[in-house]
């Protein structure tokens, strides 16, 4: 049975990865921090698998600024794999807190690295989440693996340093050490002060009374959106070929955020005109104006490919955020009849 280490665990990606790598047959690690309240919300039904709960998924309380917890961690599982998914992944809070986002994102990963390499743990194989953020004012259309970066946000530059520390690992001390670029990728998980999210969230509120207008900031910000089940397979994939690589995972097109609006609004027969307005608070110092990915070497060495595509991805998040919207205004009108009772 495999061991695998993932930190990050309880977001989008991290809970997704952990259902694939479960229905893998492996051992499951997973860091978390701790808060005064829940925050697992997005892994708690694999807890309610009697097959699974106390016998393959344990979670750790820790942090990936604290590095001797981190190589004592390692050094009590023993992973064969890491998964490094945890950051400070939010683009425009990035620019309100950029020390701690450097911290976070782009020093965790020397943590990371590091923490292996003095642990000795000769053999186990590392996956950077990379971000198609770091490419910024984009030098070429599409983006691949060899398009110049020029980030735009202390994310995007946390990113980088992360990325070419991983490579410098991989080169300097023979590890299997492996990023992956991805490209804006959603689903029902994803935060909801995520645009998509955000998006998907409001838009069944409306359709159900809930709420009346959206607020947004740029509507012409172009990206390449996948469905994260997708991308977290192709972070598995990463890890199981011999050689260590660098790899964009992508879907090769790209909307805007109103295209995203329009198609959301448009599936549950709203005139998104109507409901939508702009709030300057929104807005980025500075835009990443356009993201378009291609994953052909992706394709051609881990036979990966999307399977979702950007009308189906936006359904899927529709379909889910209306039941949950449904759900919201049952409770809303079982309280009023409630307080109506003499």
């Amino acid at each position: 049975m495999k061991k695998a280490l993932i930190t990050g665990i309880t977001g989008q990606d991290g809970s997704y990865l952990a259902e694939l790598l479960l229905e893998k047959g492996y051992e499951v690690h997973g860091i978390i921090r701790r808060a005064s309240s829940f925050n697992t919300e997005r892994i708690e039904h694999l807890y309610q698998d009697p097959h699974i709960n106390g016998t393959r998924m344990f979670l750790h309380y820790g942090d990936v600024t604290d590095a001797s917890q981190i190589a004592n961690l390692l050094y009590e599982v023993q992973p064969e794999e890491i998964y490094h998914l945890a950051a400070q992944s939010h683009v425009r809070v990035s620019f309100d807190t950029p020390e701690y986002t450097s911290d976070v994102t782009g020093l965790g990963t020397v943590r990371l690295l590091e923490a292996m390499r003095n642990v000795g743990l000769k053999g186990a194989r590392f996956y950077q989440a990379s971000s198609s953020e770091m490419f910024g004012k984009v030098q070429q259309i599409p983006q691949t693996e060899v398009t110049p970066f020029y980030p735009r946000s202390p994310y995007g530059c946390a990113k980088m340093y992360a990325y070419w520390l991983t490579i410098n690992y991989r080169d300097s001390y023979n590890m299997h050490a492996s990023n992956g670029i991805l490209f804006n990728h959603e689903s029902p998980r994803r935060g909801e002060t995520f645009v998509t999210r955000k998006i998907t969230r409001a838009a069944t509120r409306i359709k159900l009374g809930l709420q009346d207008k959206l607020y947004l900031g740029n509507l012409d910000a172009q990206r390449d959106w996948g469905y994260a089940p997708d991308y977290v397979k192709a972070m598995w994939m990463m890890l199981q070929v011999d050689n260590a690589d660098d790899y964009v995972i992508a879907t090769n097109e790209t909307h805007s955020v109103k295209e995203f609006v329009q198609e959301t609004f448009s599936l549950l027969d709203l005139d998104w005109e109507e409901h939508v307005d702009y709030d300057k608070r929104y807005e980025r110092p500075s835009e990443v104006d356009l993201l378009i990915g291609d994953p052909a070497k992706a394709k051609k060495q881990l036979e990966w490919e999307p399977t979702v595509r950007f009308k189906d991805l936006v359904r899927i998040m529709v379909e889910s955020d209306l039941n949950l919207a449904r759900r919201e205004s049952a409770v809303k009108q079982t309280l009023a009849d409630f307080e109506a009772t003499p």
